[in-house]
């Protein structure tokens, strides 16, 4: 549909009105010419005339060549030719307003015209009109009539081409389509030469009248165009037609293309010379305005009826795959189509009647540049856009080496890619105002400060890629240095003072990026330079901690106190270095927390991986435990361990030192392992387990704290029994029965001191809740040694 509309918009409003033109111009130089201000050349040709004042003209320019003192002619003044662009804007809009009020003032003119036909104002020769219009009717009947039957012929032999086109390929199809074409123009020949024959033989001594020349010219003319309408949309036969458009949508556009073609082409080169020569050329002119007027509405109407069906065919690309970039483009299109559309033929209007000496001309090359700026980026941005959206993938043996190469490329070439898409749009508006003569462009690259500014541009956008490249080249060798697959392993150490120098190099690769990128847009960078000194030292003393955390992360750093994979302890906070800068470090502990840490805060660094680490173990054991006996089985114990998985890990035998305290219910032997660094924790984890197994087996006991339960003796030395009450079966029940009664202990003597105890025993046990349903044996606790 799209197509459709560019084809017969191209074909209607450039192909008869630009031969109009041509024959309109050709007819009316002379009388521009006349109407020139012949002044000068009157002046000279009576002194030529005169033989005494050409004598004196010849001596006076034979002394002027003769002497050689004769003054040079001053030169003339230099002409500024560096015109702004604000200027051309600007030159552009006021020619733009003059030429619309001069527009408006020749519609008036033209309506004034066209009423003095009707008025008498102006004169029209009637008789003439009268026997041109009989000597060329019949004409136009013949030619017509000739047409028709031409028609009726070619209709036969279209439908039998049809057919064999809908059972050949392609190749064939486009053979048939252009077979009948050529017929279809040569019927049209033979109609016109048939009417060119009838005028001939009927006119007066074999000549013709210019009026029917004129029609015959135009019937040429109009039905070629109309040839070229039925070649691209076939209204008739469907199987001739490329387009992918129905037969009611072909038939209803060639109806009307062909409608507007025949308004114009017969309008402006029959209509409007017979007016000019049996009126005036005024009245002729406003015949030719009203003509061109009344297909812009025609043309404005079609546009607006098509508005919603246009829109539809634009907004279905997208429809069906949202991701194309030819398609989004379509459907923003669609809702401002018509107001483009619409623009366009206005402004094919208003230049026509403004400059009607090269305006279809003018048309005609500013629309097909525009056409090829908008398809080649249309184009562009697609190829970009598909590259924006499937990204960049490098060959499987470039990732194996730079694993972080291909994410790093579509992290920052997408970003290029869009600037670019920027620059294509960019590229294209200036392409069709240059067509347009909105601004001369091309004529500010090629004057000085044009070509200084694009130069100044091109360097700045040359080194702002430059620099990147630097980056990206930087950053993948570090990439590569520190990738075990295809490199020797880096040690901590390497990580850490590569990774820091990539921080740093960035960071002067930006700046001096920056600086120079600037220089080259011709921004003095010296007071930049000044101004970045007295901004560091007003830094040094407003951010003191700041440049106490960069000198501090930089003597960390000197003294290799830490590096990342570490485990430290700094500012209080322990867990594994994720991230080192020149700063701060990042640790994350043991829950998974991290933990961003300033240099400034940290006053001691704790290092776990330097060089060795031991896992020291202090095992308590029962006071009647042999002291002897436990180092055996000690020692026993990494034996186990050394035999096993992670007996490589460590790196010294075990070392017993002994008895380092006496508590208060364990004897505490520590002892030693050297492991290597960072192991330390899973070689002690291993060895407590076995060294419990050990002593387990060994009937060691290890103490841990429990309480003894002493209920008393009395005289005789017998401790009474302790008797404790069973919870009832529910809540309710022991809510709502009596206590269980503890029974009377045995009669003992009515004196001494075991009465007494007895008696406050037996009350206090009848005031104790209940152990949650506890059975066990009186005077028995629950671990069944009486502790």
């Amino acid at each position: 549909m799209v197509l459709l509309i560019r084809a017969v918009l191209f074909l209607v409003f450039f192909a008869v009105p630009a031969a109009a033109q041509s024959l309109f111009d050709a007819g009316n130089s002379g009388g521009d010419a006349a109407a020139q201000d012949g002044t000068p050349a009157s002046v000279l040709i009576e002194i030529l005339r005169d033989d005494a004042a050409r004598a004196d003209l010849i001596r006076q320019l034979e002394a002027a060549a003769t002497d050689p003192t004769a003054p040079e002619s001053a030169a003339p003044p230099p002409v500024d030719t560096q015109i702004s662009l604000a200027r051309q804007i600007a030159e552009y809009t006021r020619d733009t307003a003059e030429a619309s009020m001069a527009f408006i003032v020749g519609l008036t003119s033209t309506m004034d015209d066209i009423l003095g036909v009707f008025t008498g104002e102006s004169r029209v020769n009637w008789p003439e009109l009268y026997s041109a219009a009989i000597a060329l009717s019949l004409v136009m009947a013949v030619t017509i009539g000739l047409f028709f039957v031409m028609r009726a012929i070619g209709m036969r032999i279209f439908s039998a081409m049809a057919n064999r086109m809908g059972r050949g390929n392609w190749l064939v199809s486009t053979f048939w389509l252009a077979a009948s074409s050529v017929i279809d123009a040569l019927l049209i020949i033979l109609a016109w030469g048939g009417g060119y024959a009838f005028a001939l033989l009927t006119g007066e001594a074999g000549s013709m009248d210019f009026r029917q020349t004129l029609f015959l010219n135009a019937f040429l003319l109009v039905e070629m165009t109309k040839v070229i309408l039925r070649a691209v949309l076939s209204p008739s036969f469907g199987r001739l037609r490329f387009l992918p458009v129905s037969d009611e949508t072909a038939a209803y556009w060639y109806f009307w293309s062909s409608r507007l073609t025949s308004l114009l082409g017969y309008g402006a080169l029959l209509v409007v010379p017979t007016v000019n020569a049996v009126a005036t050329f005024a009245v002729g002119q406003s015949v030719l305005m009203l003509i061109a007027l009344t297909a812009l509405i025609i043309a404005v109407l079609l546009v607006l009826q098509n508005r919603a069906p246009v829109s539809a065919a634009l907004r279905a690309r997208n429809a069906r795959d949202p991701d194309d970039v030819i398609g989004r483009i379509e459907a923003f299109f669609a809702g401002v189509w018509h107001w483009l559309a619409i623009a366009y033929l206005l402004a094919l209007f208003g230049i026509w009647s403004t400059r009607p000496g090269d305006a279809l001309q003018f048309m005609l090359v500013a629309t097909l540049t525009s056409a090829v700026a908008v398809a080649i980026g249309v184009i562009a941005m697609a190829f970009i856009s598909r590259a924006i959206t499937g990204g960049m993938r490098l060959p499987e043996e470039v990732r194996r080496k730079l694993p972080l190469l291909e994410s790093r490329l579509n992290a920052f070439v997408p970003k290029i890619l869009k600037v670019a898409r920027v620059l294509i749009m960019l590229a294209v508006v200036i392409a069709i105002a240059q067509a347009w003569q909105v601004m001369d462009f091309l004529g500010w690259v090629a004057s000085e400060v044009g070509r200084a500014t694009t130069g100044r541009v091109v360097s700045a956008v040359l080194v702002v890629l430059v620099t990147w490249a630097i980056w990206l080249a930087m950053s993948s060798y570090i990439e590569y240095r520190l990738n075990p697959a295809v490199s020797r392993i880096p040690t901590a150490r390497e990580r850490t003072l590569l990774a820091l120098f990539r921080n740093a190099f960035t960071i002067a690769l930006i700046v001096i990026g920056v600086m120079l990128t600037l220089a080259e847009l011709g921004v003095n960078i010296a007071p930049l330079l000044a101004g970045a000194g007295v901004l560091g030292l007003a830094i040094g003393f407003g951010a003191q901690k700041l440049v106490q955390d960069i000198i501090t992360g930089a003597f960390i750093q000197f003294e290799n106190a830490m590096n990342e994979g570490d485990v430290v302890t700094a500012g209080g906070t322990s867990g594994v270095v994720e991230k080192l800068t020149i700063r701060s470090v990042g640790l994350r502990d043991l829950s998974g927390t991290y933990h961003l840490i300033p240099f400034s805060s940290v006053d001691m660094v704790s290092n776990f991986m330097k060089d060795f680490a031991y896992h020291v173990a202090e095992i308590g054991v029962a006071y009647r435990e042999d002291v002897t006996e436990v180092r055996g089985l000690l020692q026993d114990a990494f034996d186990i361990l050394a035999a096993g998985e992670l007996g490589p890990e460590i790196l010294e035998p075990l070392d017993i030192m002994g008895v380092v305290s006496l508590g208060d219910s364990a004897v505490v032997v520590r002892a030693r392992i050297k492991t290597k660094p960072g192991l330390q924790w899973a070689v002690g984890r291993a060895y407590n387990e076995i060294v419990k197994k050990v002593l387990d087996d060994a009937g060691v006991e290890i103490p841990y704290p429990h309480m003894t339960l002493y209920m008393g003796q009395d005289k005789d030395g017998d401790a009474p029994p302790l008797n404790l009450r069973r919870p009832r079966d529910t809540i309710e029940g022991a809510a709502q029965s009596p206590a269980k009664q503890v029974p009377d202990a045995p009669e003992t003597p009515g004196t001494g001191t075991g009465d007494t105890q007895r008696s406050r025993r037996d009350q206090i046990l009848r005031t104790m809740p209940d152990r949650d349903g506890d059975d066990t044996e009186d005077g028995v606790s629950e671990d069944g040694a009486g502790r």
